[in-house]
């Protein structure tokens, strides 16, 4: 199985590097980088040591989530081809019957989940990435299990900083602040077209405000913005592929289990609990101490720091080196292009003046031709030679 699966990706690697070489949307869109993204995941999927793992892991980190359960794995049943969890009594919320719903409070568990997923992605920077409903349980006691975790995702400090600002100005309708924002996370192309993508960020996000509380999804806006980014020239990193396609499922499931449940209104209900977790994940002990040994040498040091900087006061020694540019210089370099300019005006009269006065005819001939004529084409050459000589000799010239 896991050979096959080399063997197809080996192919798609190849057929994707074709696409961005050749086509305009490769260029664009970097299938190459999507490919590779797929690779790692699919590979990771293929072992269930690794889900065990990233099963004990997600269990820790949502272990606050009253509504959340994930099922632990069992190490002495479970190997790279074998993965044993805990039993979990439940039905797919897709099973879900309108009678059914009538029991739960799909309200507060969409809450919850979305909750829960927003600590992943912008606190824990590890996150479950594949919240399809096929994944994601309603047990008999009430509460949402997530399964399948074989493909998950990260995301560093300085991405989930900026997805944070972006969610939160999409939220608000703030199409500028969002434009601004998505050109950081991504990569502006040479080609890239500013103007074209602040419209259509504009365009997108006057839809997503005008739209109705059932039709708002978080998900899509973030494949949205991927795709404008990618069609007006700036190259998307990956994470933000995984991150759309994450939100697009869990705004499936959020509808299921609410249908007017807003992600948007979710997401600024909790941007204050948001930013106080990664602050206190920032200044964690290991920081702490850090910062306390760069304050202890700061202070060892300022006294001598000072007492070198008063006496260089008080001796007048004190010397500030600022690099500018040399006027005389730049001067001598700007009379040299002009002097340059002007002789080619003279030469191209000169030539002019010679191509005119072969009309002419007179007595006085040169090689058969208007003798005059013939002295201007001549005296423009030997301008022309001279004005190439200076240029090779003052261009080469050591500086």
């Amino acid at each position: 199985m896991r050979e096959q699966v080399a063997e197809d990706l080996e192919a798609m690697q190849e057929v994707a590097q074709i696409l961005d070489d050749h086509t305009e949307a490769g260029r664009r869109y970097g299938f190459t980088r999507m490919v590779e993204e797929l690779r790692k995941s699919l590979l990771r999927e293929l072992d269930y040591r690794l889900e065990a793992g990233n099963l004990r892991l997600l269990g820790e980190k949502l272990a606050g989530f009253t509504k959340i359960v994930v099922p632990q794995p069992i190490d002495d049943y479970s190997t790279s081809r074998v993965l044993t969890m805990e039993y979990v009594t439940g039905r797919k919320i897709t099973k879900l019957s309108p009678l059914a719903k009538l029991d739960i409070d799909g309200e507060a568990l969409a809450e919850e989940l979305f909750r829960a997923y927003l600590q992943q992605i912008l606190v824990d920077g590890f996150f479950h990435a594949d919240p399809h409903p096929g994944n994601v349980f309603l047990t008999n006691d009430g509460r949402i299990a997530l399964l399948d975790l074989g493909m998950t995702a990260r995301i560093d400090g300085t991405l989930q900083e900026q997805l944070l600002k972006l969610l939160l100005a999409m939220s608000e309708g703030q199409s500028d602040r969002a434009a601004d924002l998505a050109i950081r996370i991504g990569e502006p192309k040479e080609d890239f077209d500013e103007l074209q993508f602040r419209r259509r960020m504009a365009e997108m996000v006057a839809e997503q405000q005008d739209a109705t509380v059932s039709q708002r999804q978080v998900g899509k806006e973030v494949m949205q913005i991927k795709l404008i980014a990618a069609d007006a020239g700036i190259r998307v990193p990956p994470q933000l592929t995984m991150l759309g396609k994450t939100l697009l499922n869990l705004d499936l499931v959020g509808r299921t289990l609410a249908p007017d449940f807003d992600p948007n209104e979710s997401i600024r209900r909790n941007a204050a609990e948001i930013f106080r977790q990664r602050t206190m994940k920032t200044f964690n002990s290991g920081t702490f101490f850090t910062a306390m040994l760069e304050t202890r040498e700061l202070i060892e040091k300022l006294p001598m720091r000072l007492n070198q900087l008063l006496e260089l006061l008080a001796t007048n020694k004190l010397r500030l080196n600022v690099e500018a540019i040399d006027e005389d210089l730049l001067m001598a370099g700007m009379q040299k292009v002009a002097n340059r300019i002007t002789l080619g005006l003279i030469l191209a009269a000169l030539i002019v003046g010679a191509a005119m006065l072969m009309r002419v005819q007179t007595d006085f001939r040169i090689f058969g031709y208007p003798g005059l004529a013939i002295l201007f084409f001549l005296g423009a050459t030997a301008g022309a030679a001279l004005l190439i000589w200076t240029i090779l000799r003052g261009d080469t010239k050591p500086k």
